[in-house]
């Protein structure tokens, strides 16, 4: 009887590649940064605050993943094609881009300061836009392909809760970077790029701990699942999309949240 080779394990092994997170020294893009480095990918994190992406770092030196610190405040325009360029310089190459940094802001729509707007605007859709732009020029095109992963959020999806604080700057940036996904792997799917995007719902984090508090049970009374996101349930869907186990995947969104926005 022949023994023949296992075909799955290949398929999500990120050997030799480099993959960036930003937003990665916590939360949810610590949480798909360890996924990547357990499959095999150097991981770039990166961050503002270098005090916290040293601790990422350590944390993850620990589990046997090769990683590396680069602090850059990627609200600032100007940002990404140096950071891109201290990347390349360093790793030697860009695999995979996951675009998780991001900000909101509470205030009711009609009250919603004209400055709250643009830093969320300018983070979560000309930030991720410009980085994703300057790793395509100097990655992805010259090496033949790669994988954009945008971290969006079911408020992308959704209306916002009328009892909750409103967020409509948020849910204008989230549904902004849904559409973007579309587009560009439109666009850049001859080039064999992919483009997707992961839609996280109510997952505790630094970001929504202020909203957990408040509404966190009935958050959980509206999930068919019945529990918020965990410490690892963007782990199997990130890696799918990172890999070549993803690879007929290219302008979709896949949905983590428990079941929220089916019911």
């Amino acid at each position: 009887m022949t023994t023949l080779p296992p075909m799955l394990r290949p398929l999500f092994d990120l050997t030799g590649r480099v993959a960036i997170v930003t937003g990665g020294s916590r939360g949810l893009g610590l949480q798909i940064a360890t996924a990547s480095g357990e499959y095999g990918a150097r991981v770039a994190l990166v961050a503002r605050r270098a005090d916290e992406l040293d601790g990422a770092v350590a944390a993850l030196k620990t589990r046997g993943i090769a990683a590396h610190a680069f602090a850059a405040d990627l609200g600032k325009a100007d940002a990404a094609g140096e950071l891109v360029a201290r990347i390349v310089s360093s790793l030697g190459r860009i695999d995979v881009l996951v675009n998780n940094a991001g900000a909101t802001w509470g205030a009711p729509a009609e009250d919603h300061p004209l400055d709250g707007w643009n830093k969320v605007i300018d983070l979560n859709v000309t930030g991720l836009f410009v980085l994703t732009q300057a790793v395509a020029r100097a990655a992805f095109l010259p090496q033949g392909g790669g994988s954009v992963i945008n971290v969006a959020s079911i408020e992308g999806l959704l209306g916002h809760h009328p009892e909750r604080t409103g967020t409509i700057a948020y849910n204008t940036a989230k549904g902004a970077v849904i559409n973007m996904t579309r587009a560009l792997a439109a666009e850049w799917g001859p080039r064999n790029i992919r483009v997707n995007a992961l839609a996280p719902g109510f997952f505790p984090s630094k970001m929504a701990s202020g909203e957990i508090d408040r509404h966190g049970a009935e958050m959980i009374r509206q999930t068919p699942l019945g529990k918020l996101g965990g410490e690892t349930d963007l782990m199997g869907p990130a890696l799918l999309l990172a890999s070549d186990a993803g690879g007929h995947i290219t302008g979709q969104v896949i949905v983590v949240d428990g079941g929220t926005t089916i019911i």
